[in-house]
Formats: C-alpha cells, sequence, structure tokens
C-alpha cells in the first residue's frame, strides 16, 4: 500500500497533454429506468483539459477530484438521440484525444428478467477448479501468476470454456442455477485463483476466458431455464487494481490512523452494526478494517464510489444476461450506502434476485439483513437485500447428526434453528447449504459417508428456501480446512483435466462410491424440479422423537413428508402422531426408493436414512 501513495503523489505532475486512456463504463444502454449515467474517463493529468461531447450532448455535470488523473461527467441518456458520440479532451482549439461512446439497445423484456427464486438449486463452482476447457488460457502474458497445477493454492486452469463444455452433467445432475466464485480480474502475484481479490471490474480473468465467453455461458445457460449468477464483492478489491495504485481520492479505501500503508485488520465482528451499545471503535474495525493486506477495504460512503459500484453492477446484469447476485462479506459494508446499492438494482431490475453472505450464528442476526426485516426495522434499517443466506441452520446441521438427541441437541438442533423462521420476512427467499468455498467440506466431516450425505441434502433440497451444493460432493469430493487449508476445499473435480485418470462427469466412468452419491443426488434433485409444493408450500414441523425428525410440505394440491432418521439403528413411527398432517391419506411413496407404504398404523424408517414420502 505504500507504493498506492506514492503513486498517487506523483500522478499530480504536470505533461504537455493528455490521453484517454481508459473509461468506464466502456458503453452503456438507452431506456434505463434511471437515465442518469457517470462516466468515469482517466488519462494523465485529464482533468488539466477541456472536455467535450460531440453531437449536441449536453453534459449535466463534471466532477474534478484530488487526481487530476480522473474526471466524471454525468449526463442524461434520455436527453441523448444519437446511438454514439465522442467524448473529447482539447488543448484550445486542438483535440489531444478523442474516444467513442455507445448507446446500445436494450434487449426486449430486459427490466422483467428472471433471477433465482426458491424454485430453483444452486450448484456453486469455483472455476479455476472445475474443469480445462480451453489449455491456451491457462496463463497469460499480462498478469503475474502462470498455471502450476502442482501447487495447491496456485491457477490450476479451470476456465469458463471448461464449465460450457459441462453443462450437460450440471443440467442432468438437476441444478438450475449456477454460481461461480468470481472471475473478473484478479492479477495479484499470489493465491490469485479465488478471485476475491479483483483488479478490474469490467473484465474477465483473462485465464478464465473472456467477457465475450461469460456472456456466452449465461445465455448458454438461458436456453436450458438456467440462470448465471455473479458473485460479486463490495467490500474489497485487490491491492493490484488498477484504481487503487492510483486513487481517484484518498477517501475512496478505508485509512487507519494517517498511516502511509492505510492498514488495519478487521475485528470481523459484525454484530456491531446492529448493537446498541457497540463502541465506536469496535464499529470501525469491523467495517473499516481490511480483510488482508491485499485486500484495502472500498469506502461506499463515498457518492462516486457507491456510483461506480451500482453502475458496474447493473452494467454486468445487462451485458451478460444475469440470473442473480451473490454478494460476498455483506455485512462488512456501510449498511446504509449498500441499502441505495441493492435498491437502485432492484428498481431498475424488479425481479431480480440477490443474496447477501450474512455469516452470522442466529437468525436475529441474520434476518436483521433481509428486506422488510422487522429484526432490522427495530434498528432503524431496510437492507433493501431480498435474500440472505442460513448460516444458522449451516451450523446446526453438521453437529445434529453428529450427536445424540438432546433437549437442545441431535436433531432438535435442527427443528429449533427452524423454529426461527417467524423472523424472517421472506422464509422462501432464503438460502440453505451444508457446506460452500470457504468451509469444511461435508463429505470430509463425516468420512465420506453417502448415509450422512443423504441426509443432509434431503434436508437442505426439502426445507423451505433455496437450496445450493457445492461441486464435487455429489461425487464425494472431499478436503480438510483444518490441515490443508482452503486450498483442499477446492480440489480439482475429477475429469475436468485431460490427465486424470477418472472422469466423474461421466456417469458410466464413476467409481462405484462416486455412483452412489451422484444417482442419489441426480434423483433426488431431478424430482424437487416440478415440485411446487417444496418451492412454495407451507411447512408443518414435528418435534424430534427418538432422534427422529418428521416435517411436512404441502399445499392445496398436495403434501409431502419427510422422515429423517438419524439414528445407528431402525426406528418405527407410530403415524397417529402425525394425524393432523396424514388426514385424508391412505398411503404413500418414498420417492427415493420407489415403495410404496401404507399410512395406516406404524412405518418403518432403517437407520441413518431419509425418507421423502408422496401422500397419496
Amino acid at each position: 500500500m505504500k507504493k498506492i501513495y506514492t503513486i498517487f503523489a506523483l500522478s499530480a505532475a504536470s505533461v504537455a497533454f493528455s490521453q484517454i486512456q481508459k473509461v468506464e463504463p466502456a458503453f452503456w444502454w438507452k431506456g434505463m429506468k434511471n437515465p442518469e449515467l457517470q462516466i468515469l474517463v482517466y488519462g494523465k493529468n485529464i482533468a488539466n483539459d477541456e472536455l467535450e461531447i460531440s453531437d449536441g450532448v449536453q453534459i449535466k455535470n463534471i466532477q474534478k477530484v484530488e487526481n487530476p488523473n480522473y474526471v466524471f461527467i454525468t449526463v442524461n441518456t434520455n436527453e441523448i438521440n444519437v446511438p454514439k458520440f465522442k467524448i473529447n479532451t482539447k488543448k484550445g482549439k486542438k483535440t489531444t484525444s478523442s474516444y467513442t461512446y455507445e448507446l446500445k439497445q436494450r434487449e426486449p423484456h430486459s427490466a422483467d428478467r428472471e433471477s433465482f427464486t426458491s424454485k430453483d438449486l444452486m450448484y456453486l463452482i469455483m472455476p479455476d477448479r472445475f474443469a480445462n476447457g480451453d489449455e491456451k488460457n491457462d496463463s497469460s502474458p499480462d498478469l503475474t501468476e502462470k498455471a502450476n497445477r502442482s501447487l495447491p493454492n496456485g491457477r490450476h486452469g479451470g476456465d469458463l470454456r471448461g464449465i460450457i463444455n459441462n453443462l450437460d452433467y450440471i443440467q442432468n445432475l438437476g441444478a438450475t442455477a449456477v454460481w461461480l466464485t468470481p472471475v473478473n480480474e484478479d492479477n495479484e502475484k499470489v493465491y490469485s485463483y479465488h478471485g476475491y481479490a479483483q483488479t478490474d471490474l469490467y473484465k474477465i480473468d483473462a485465464r478464465y476466458g473472456t467477457n465475450e465467453e461469460y456472456r456466452e455461458l449465461s445465455q448458454k445457460l438461458n436456453k436450458r431455464n438456467m440462470k448465471l449468477v455473479m458473485d460479486y464483492v463490495t467490500n474489497h478489491w485487490g491491492i493490484s487494481h488498477w484504481m487503487i495504485k492510483d486513487l481517484p481520492t484518498r477517501d475512496w479505501i478505508h485509512w487507519f490512523n494517517d498511516k502511509e500503508n492505510g492498514f488495519e485488520r478487521s475485528n470481523y465482528k459484525t454484530t456491531t452494526q446492529f448493537d446498541t451499545n457497540a463502541s465506536d471503535i469496535d464499529k470501525k474495525l469491523a467495517l473499516d478494517g481490511w480483510f488482508d493486506t491485499t485486500m484495502p477495504d472500498i469506502n461506499q460512503k463515498n457518492p462516486l464510489v457507491l456510483k461506480y459500484l451500482t453502475q458496474n453492477a447493473i452494467w454486468w446484469i445487462e451485458y451478460a444476461d444475469l440470473g442473480g447476485f451473490r454478494v460476498d462479506t455483506y455485512p462488512y459494508n456501510d449498511k446504509e450506502a449498500m441499502a441505495k446499492w441493492a435498491k437502485a438494482i432492484t428498481d431498475e431490475y424488479p425481479k431480480f434476485n440477490i443474496v447477501g453472505e450474512t455469516w452470522l450464528n442466529t437468525a436475529a442476526y441474520i434476518s436483521a439483513w433481509q428486506k422488510d426485516s422487522k429484526t432490522g426495522e427495530a434498528a432503524n434499517y431496510n437492507s433493501n437485500l431480498p435474500s440472505v443466506m442460513d448460516f444458522m441452520l449451516y451450523g446446526d446441521l453438521p453437529k445434529a447428526l453428529k450427536e445424540k438427541e438432546g433437549w437442545d441437541s441431535g436433531m432438535n438442533r435442527i427443528y429449533n434453528s427452524l423454529a426461527s423462521d417467524f423472523l424472517y420476512p421472506d422464509i422462501n427467499n432464503v438460502m440453505v447449504f451444508f457446506e460452500n468455498h470457504d468451509t469444511e467440506r461435508w463429505n470430509e466431516i463425516f468420512n465420506d459417508d453417502p448415509k450422512a450425505y443423504k441426509l443432509g441434502l434431503t434436508l437442505i433440497s426439502t426445507v423451505r428456501g433455496i437450496p445450493q451444493i457445492y461441486y464435487g460432493s455429489e461425487v464425494g469430493m472431499r478436503g480438510d480446512k483444518n490441515k490443508g487449508g482452503d486450498a483442499d476445499i477446492r480440489r480439482d473435480f475429477p475429469g475436468g483435466w485431460k490427465s486424470d485418470k477418472v472422469n466423474a462427469f461421466n456417469p458410466s466412468e464413476q467409481t462405484a462410491e462416486q455412483k452412489e452419491f451422484y444417482q442419489f443426488t441426480q434423483k433426488l434433485l431431478n424430482w424437487r424440479k416440478g415440485k411446487e409444493v417444496i418451492h412454495t408450500g407451507k411447512t408443518k414441523n414435528f418435534v424430534p422423537q427418538n432422534n427422529v425428525f418428521v416435517y411436512f410440505r404441502y399445499n392445496e394440491k398436495e403434501s409431502v413428508m419427510v422422515i429423517l432418521n438419524n439414528n445407528e439403528t431402525e426406528q418405527t413411527l407410530d403415524l397417529k402422531h402425525f394425524a393432523e398432517s396424514l388426514k385424508g391419506f391412505s398411503k404413500g411413496k418414498d420417492i427415493i426408493s420407489d415403495k410404496e407404504f401404507s399410512l395406516q398404523n406404524n412405518l418403518t424408517i432403517p437407520a441413518k436414512t431419509s425418507m421423502i414420502i408422496e401422500l397419496k
């Protein structure tokens, strides 16, 4: 960061003339609900030159900042009647540089685009570790870190083409939405594969492919009635981001105690966002502290920053025809600014879904971040964020399956977690999961036990909300975060590289162990696709007995009984106990085993087994 401030100081040196080096966004669209467009124009000492726009386009505002290399031009796109116009820099009468700006036509019904909902099953992919579809882009001459698959934390070569090549696999598995960890340029020296230290917000990392390939992936998913979800990062950028190297304003990022390098690590206590008794210093450390020395913390309170982030998000939605956002580290951002960010996006796209990473451990904390939350209202706040991640259920689920039943242990943990649903204003728009790219692998926790996997997947696939699974779990992939770090929970998918001995993308080549995981996943997820009763139905929970949890999903048309037996022995249920939900039904069919059962008396459930019974 020391270098940043030095570069910032040197940038003010005078030169004879300026040249436009970069314009962001590079183009825009006519017909937006919000017609105001802020154009960033960058070039050496460009603020010292006169700026003009051709074709009679009126400039609403020109904002210069402390760094003369930047000018921010605001125009009203509703008042522009030409598809293209020029932004010129001039010295006297001489034009020193020019940029042709284009206003494109929006696709029909763009504002009404569909987004992910509880009808969907989201498949999370870390692109560098999924499949290498184009070996020519494994390294790039313009990017620092080169491919090295032998290095656990290195670049392994997975890319967008590898995902496109395996869309049949993802669709056949039963997924309907694909969430990729960030694929924008991350030009850090090391550990760049994860993508969370982005260095260019308008450019796909060349080691993944191109902007055009990203749009191609989205379009091909849309043709399959599937959706592409972008992992959006508002809280921090990479230290090598071109704007961080030459800050527009000092307060573009957060600084501490006027330190030259600006760095102070976050205390990660985002509960201070709603703690009415929190100290000012703890709030500041949580929100303004950096995640790491390579991840400067972005200041969303700066209006120019907020406008930049808002327009960039809308640009990607429009350009790539996206089906949603997952937003990283949501509670670490300035919450008032993020409420404006979310509202600006959903005002433009009313059906667009945004799920925030709300890594907190109670429903009261998590629900406060969902739009129109009563708990948020109690703190005089409305996030405008449509969806949140159910980290409470995530935390309780593995404990529940490992414990014996007690007053608040075993399957009672799950029951107690779901009993908090009343806190959420939109419980169907909550993401449910048992692992992701930051957590211990489920199959590591349970030593590749398919029974534990089936219990966990049954739960997240049948409770309220939007289920999310992590690439490779469906073939038994594991990884030890405690011993091997993040790289171990982000292993390469078997078959994604030509040299791989086993190709798990092809069911006929899967090992017997992989098949057991895969076949269960495929059957369950494809069944879920067409079950409105699971997508939007009501829930009836029964307090667990003998470590067996039973709940019903129902609507006016149908009812489904879900049974999770967490015992090492089979259990017999007295069905009279569930009479209020079984009234009118005499038999049922388990969708996994295809067996039919009488519902007159008792029902025996094998050890460590789940049943999903369609009632008839």
